[in-house]
């Protein structure tokens, strides 16, 4: 049976209940949970404070489960990113240990990557994609884990999952291109610039996401990947969702669209639209750090490793 090891590396978890229900729902799924020890700890805003984060951090890497999957998102991993043991967490990669997640994940998975080499998936939160809680509809309650986000985990983790496809926009029909995929959450992957945690990736395919950022910040980060020279060096750039973000009256037709359009003018790296990732109910995962073939007929998107 495949090892699934549920942790905490960020934010805190307001209540059991979601990761109760997220250990039950992978369970099953056939896999073998066990939930750290320090998941549901709480200091602030913190699961825990840095030492007890950390410390939880490399207990998983040192027992190498054969998956371990963040909790949740937040904001923390900044703060332990300088005293993590890179060569455990890697140790534990080449175990088979494979690290999944999103959002504030996007900095272990970049730091991996930066400092081992080492492949990581972006993928499904246990809380947030696993842990919501039944809807009701008529008599029937309706359980909320999307199903193409649990059939392409599923599928991920048993190894058959060997491509993922979405629909773009018109207009890229023809492109192809092969590189290392790699990316996550955008206001992070911009705050790694500078700093030795950030991937020196050039050909490759990048992918971003974020949430509750109004299209204006989302257009400041991406022109600071393009002004630091990060968009140019890729073959490819794709974009995910971006929600939750509140419309200003100052807006006065300012859109996310305008914000993209104003990117496609400065670069001539594509930008592609549509990928399913980031924090919405629907998502694939994403094999970061791999050699990838991105292939548009029409306007289907395919990325195959």
């Amino acid at each position: 049976m495949t090892s699934l090891t549920l942790f905490s590396p960020s934010g805190v978890i307001a209540s059991a209940t979601p990761l109760r229900r997220a250990a039950k729902r992978l369970g099953a799924l056939g896999f073998d949970v066990k939930t750290d020890a320090a998941a549901l700890a709480k200091y602030q805003r913190f699961a825990g404070d840095d030492d007890t984060r950390l410390a939880a951090l490399h207990r998983v890497a040192s027992e190498a489960p054969d998956i371990a999957m963040a909790s949740r998102g937040g904001y923390g991993l900044t703060r332990l990113v300088d005293r993590i043991d890179w060569k455990l967490l890697a140790r534990s990669v080449e175990q088979g240990t494979r690290w999944v997640g999103h959002s504030d994940m996007t900095l272990l998975q970049l730091g991996l990557l930066a400092h081992a080499g080492a492949r990581s998936w972006a993928g499904p939160l246990a809380c947030y994609d696993f842990g919501r809680a039944p809807e009701e509809h008529g008599e029937k309650p309706v359980e909320p884990v999307d199903e193409v986000t649990q059939a392409c985990f599923t599928e991920a983790m048993d190894g058959s999952l060997e491509a993922v496809g979405f629909r773009t926009e018109a207009g890229f029909d023809g492109l192809q291109a092969r590189g290392t995929l790699w990316g996550g959450n955008l206001c992070l992957l911009a705050s790694l610039l500078g700093t030795r945690y950030l991937p020196k990736i050039r050909g490759g395919v990048l992918f971003v996401e974020d949430v509750n950022e109004h299209p204006y910040r989302i257009e400041r980060s991406l022109l600071q990947l393009h002004q630091a020279g990060v968009l140019g060096a890729q073959k490819a750039v794709l974009l995910g969702a971006f929600t939750e973000f509140r419309k200003s009256p100052l807006d006065r037709g300012y859109t996310l669209r305008s914000a993209i359009e104003h990117l496609r003018s400065v670069t001539k790296t594509p930008i592609l639209t549509g990928l399913p990732f980031g924090h919405v109910p629907t998502k694939v995962c994403l094999p970061v750090g791999a050699k990838v073939t991105l292939l548009v007929q029409g306007r289907d998107v395919l990325i195959g490793w």
